[in-house]
């Protein structure tokens, strides 16, 4: 028996900086999560990632990645999205030092 869907959103990598980005629900690629479109139904989910691979001037790589919904928005329900939200954890610098001096 198939698995049931379960919540996604889309990212991919931006082309030009290669920062993580997420597709909002206004057709927007943006760095932050919490703003990225929940897609809770497959076919449309489906769709929706047809629609962001073919954005090739915009950005790499789109998939769509599991998520659970929150208060705040989408969150990551494996430990790889989570680190590709907040990128490498040998030092703060880019994203953790922003997020932690915030």
């Amino acid at each position: 028996m198939p698995r049931a869907f379960t919540p996604k959103v889309i990212t991919a990598n931006a082309l030009l900086e290669g920062d993580v980005v997420y597709l909002t629900a206004d057709d927007i690629w943006t760095r932050d999560l919490d703003a990225a479109e929940l897609l809770e139904d497959e076919a449309h989910a489906q769709l929706r990632l047809i629609e962001a691979q073919a954005r090739v001037h915009e950005v790499v790589g789109a998939y769509l990645a599991d998520m659970k919904p929150s208060p705040h928005g989408p969150e990551p329900t494996h430990f790889r999205e989570e680190f590709r939200r907040t990128g490498p954890s040998n030092y703060f610098h880019g994203k953790q030092a922003e997020k932690n001096h915030v």
